[in-house]
């Protein structure tokens, strides 16, 4: 099993609530000092914290931690939390006097689905997944599913639970010092439901996925079974002509628009700047696209931050070489978005609030 962690340094930390009203919680991605970042936003409805430092002409370099987190814009307070924490542990940009945390966050759409429309993440929820993150072990395994920022996920317009996932790819030809790891976690909460694993949709409930670079790479599946899960199957594709855009439309014509996002926090212990960090969560999106039918629509947030943690330098003899470097980087980058997206989906467990019942997808 693969994870984000894998990448040396990075440590994940969750918080959250269910029952009486709740169904939301947040995850904290921790980064070792020195860590740059960026980020890409391509969805048409982000909630965002703080991704205007990360532009590759600002002037901040680093990232202190990243926070991912349901309840919509109110939940963003939750970066407070984790910046607090940074803080007390001097981690931040240096100004007179102290620090100043360099803490982006963003959200996914989550209010009301535990019964209560003001349960949603605060500073204090923040905190404690900060201090979560902060208290593991280097390496460790991260918790998916119904977990931190994907415990109020869904996927399929509101129809069936989504989750959080995470998984890694290591690459072994692209830098003289040792394997470049790269890793992914990722908070579905999509408007969409899952591609297949080819250009072809598959048959809905079987989807499944097999490995890529240098493998180790984990082989989640998605298939259909137990009582239900056929008739459940039926209703997730109409036609191989973007059924699930369709009814976004008529959601919307209803009174009812699917308020979505998919959260992306990629990572690899590769030394990149903060444009070539930007570049490379531009290029992580796709995983998104290959993963999600539909993304990046006017109705999601959908939102990819990168670190490096800078421990080994890619192969940059000649400019060819940086190129196929960072190219073929790039392209893990995608596909271990794809991974951890699926993953998050498959660990999702099905959950039953006052807001309604929102089963496993395939399941």
């Amino acid at each position: 099993m693969t994870a984000i962690t894998d990448v040396p340094g990075l440590r994940v930390g969750h918080a959250g609530r269910t029952g009486e009203g709740w169904l939301s919680g947040v995850t904290v991605v921790l980064p070792p000092p020195g860590t740059v970042g960026s980020v890409d936003v391509r969805g048409g409805g982000p909630g965002t914290h703080e991704t205007d430092a990360l532009d590759p002409t600002t002037l901040t370099r680093t990232v202190d931690s990243v926070v991912l987190t349901g309840g919509s814009a109110f939940g963003l307070a939750a970066a407070h939390g984790a910046q607090r924490w940074c803080e007390e542990n001097g981690r931040g940009f240096p100004v007179a006097g102290g620090v100043v945390p360099i803490v982006p966050a963003a959200a996914i759409f989550d209010l009301g689905r535990g019964g209560d429309f003001a349960a949603r993440p605060d500073a204090a929820m923040g905190y404690a997944a900060t201090r979560d993150a902060a208290a593991r072990k280097d390496g460790h395994d991260v918790d998916r599913g119904n977990i931190g920022a994907g415990t109020g996920a869904l996927i399929g317009r509101g129809q069936f639970k989504g989750g959080l996932g995470t998984a890694s790819i290591t690459l072994n030809n692209i830098s003289g010092e040792g394997a470049v790891v790269v890793g992914a976690i990722a908070v579905v909460n999509a408007l969409g439901l899952p591609f297949g694993t080819s250009s072809q949709r598959t048959e809905p409930g079987s989807v499944r996925l097999s490995g890529g670079h240098d493998g180790g790479v984990p082989s989640p599946s998605l298939r259909g079974g137990g009582a239900g899960g056929e008739e459940r199957a039926s209703t997730q594709r109409v036609s191989a002509a973007g059924s699930e855009g369709e009814a976004a439309v008529a959601d919307y014509e209803a009174g009812s628009p699917p308020l979505n996002t998919t959260l992306v926090v990629v990572a690899t212990n590769a030394i990149l700047d903060k444009a070539e960090c930007k570049r490379t969560a531009s290029a992580a999106h796709a995983g998104l696209a290959r993963a999600l039918d539909p993304s990046h629509t006017l109705a999601d947030g959908d939102t990819v931050f990168c670190l490096a943690t800078g421990a080994l330098a890619l192969e940059r003899g000649s400019e060819s070489a940086r190129q196929v470097s960072l190219i073929t980087l790039q392209s893990a980058a995608a596909d271990v978005v794809r991974l951890a997206i699926l993953d998050g989906i498959a660990r999702a467990e099905p959950v039953s609030t006052p807001a309604g019942e929102f089963g496993a997808y395939g399941r």
